[in-house]
């Protein structure tokens, strides 16, 4: 039966969308060039599914604050001249943007209107001029705030100071899939019925049921459905919803932000870089600094990822795939003179890729937390999932997944009541049991 085969295969169709937003491409000689996994713990909603699959987990860092995925002994930093920054300066001054973003958390008590995170260190700087900082000592400074700003994937001037901590901290660190995340896409849509490149056009909900219309005119009837398209999919209005959203769905989704984070993978033939998890280009202003994501210690083949955010993530995806590429490598060469020329590359263009149109969603100046609950909240037989309706968990591939789980009971209760029979569901996974392999978590 359609309607129940759709309902059922829900979770299935909420996992693509995982393909699209926290999965690296792999590169032609079959590298995957791995996958975050934040909050390496029992409680994280995908542990018993990792643990399950054994997939093993490289740990980068055991600190479980928004800003450090790295621990700042793994930082290698450079200037602009290719000279290293000394570690005791890159610590000092993590020391320092620290204490800085404890003076702007009074700055928000002090204050009923919402402002930018940059505009709350411009109010500590001008309170507090001994937290100023010249020099190389700044521009390192301007290196934390570019990274701040690539967890949200937005410029500090959009980023709210109000809600930029209001996300829920999971215990145990952060941590990349070596495999990535395919396995676990793999595993929950086993044996089930995925119908790929059917992009949506229309939503129709009745009281009796949900019609989808894809591209090519076909249609898709089920008792309900699970929306998880991506946040930006949603803002760009491509998909028509009959009768229209509520005003007040309609405004969650234009007032969440939706970020870009780029990923430009740069495969060498050989490792020349210093042994360590994270470099880094410090420069004046953030825009201008950038940082290299060292996988050869997670996966053992001598790969870079360089990771835009904001405005240059932006500006990039302006660029061919070539000239982005030469760009990542040009910030590479000064750092590292000698480099050599990658033999391959990959380009994500999350920003106009008409199937994502962003990487996730974070908090804008002047709007409410909440907008990701409003988010999520079904409408008749319509429910929502995806990173951006996480209220605890946003642009996280767990609160991903946990708010697909949420939706998936959503339409389980929705068939029941129409048809009172339980006996239509199958596991996803078969019947549940108890997990004894432990997360593999190695260091190399």
């Amino acid at each position: 039966m359609v309607a129940l085969a759709v309902v059922i295969n829900i979770i299935a169709v909420f996992m693509a969308y995982f393909i699209i937003h926290f999965c690296f491409q792999k590169l032609e000689n079959g590298i995957d060039c791995g996958s975050r996994l934040h909050g390496v713990c029992k409680e994280n909603p995908l542990a018993p599914l990792i643990g399950r699959l054994g997939l093993p987990l490289y740990r980068t860092s055991g600190d479980n604050s928004v800003l450090y995925d790295h621990d700042l002994e793994s930082y290698a930093l450079f200037d602009m001249d290719g000279n290293q920054v000394p570690q005791e300066l890159v610590t000092k001054v993590g020391e320092a943007f620290e204490n800085i973003l404890k003076e702007t958390d009074k700055v928000r008590l002090e204050n009923n209107e919402d402002m930018s995170i940059l505009r709350a260190f411009s109010i500590v700087f001008e309170r507090r001029p001994d937290l100023r900082l010249e020099g190389l000592p700044h521009k390192v400074l301007q290196w934390y705030l570019c990274r701040m700003e690539g967890w949200f994937a937005a410029d500090s001037e959009t980023i709210s100071l109000k809600c930029w901590d209001q996300e829920e901290l999971l215990p145990g660190g952060h941590g990349l899939m070596v495999r990535g995340y395919l396995p676990v896409i793999n595993t929950l849509a086993k044996g089930l019925d995925i119908h790929l490149n059917h992009r949506v056009t229309k939503i129709a909900r009745r009281y009796n049921g949900v019609k989808v219309t894809v591209e090519d005119g076909s249609t898709f009837i089920a008792d309900a459905a699970v929306v998880a398209v991506p946040l930006g999919v949603l803002k760009s209005k491509t998909i028509t919803f009959e009768p229209e959203l509520p005003d007040w769905k309609e405004k969650a989704i234009k007032d969440l932000g939706v970020g870009i984070e780029n990923k430009i993978v740069l495969n060498f033939d050989h490792v020349f870089w210093p042994n360590v998890e994270f470099l880094g280009v410090v420069a004046e202003t953030s825009y201008g600094c950038s940082y290299f994501l060292n996988l050869h210690k997670a996966i053992g083949h001598p790969v870079l990822v360089y990771m835009p955010a904001g405005k240059l993530a932006r500006d990039i995806e302006k660029m061919s795939d070539e000239a982005a590429a030469n760009f990542a490598f040009t910030q590479l060469k000064k750092i590292l003179p000698d480099a050599s020329a990658p033999i391959q590359y990959l380009v994500s263009r999350w920003g106009s890729d008409v199937n994502s149109l962003g990487s996730y969603s974070y908090d804008t100046v002047g709007k409410s937390h909440d907008l990701y609950e409003k988010l999520r909240i079904p409408i008749d037989n319509l429910f929502f999932a995806g990173e951006a309706t996480s209220i605890s968990y946003p642009g996280s591939v767990h609160g991903a997944f946990s708010t697909g789980l949420m939706a998936a009971e959503g339409c389980r209760m929705r068939v029941l009541e129409r048809y009172g029979e339980l006996d239509i569901f199958q596991p996803v996974m078969g019947e549940e049991v108890t997990v004894s392999v432990p997360l593999l978590i190695s260091r190399m």
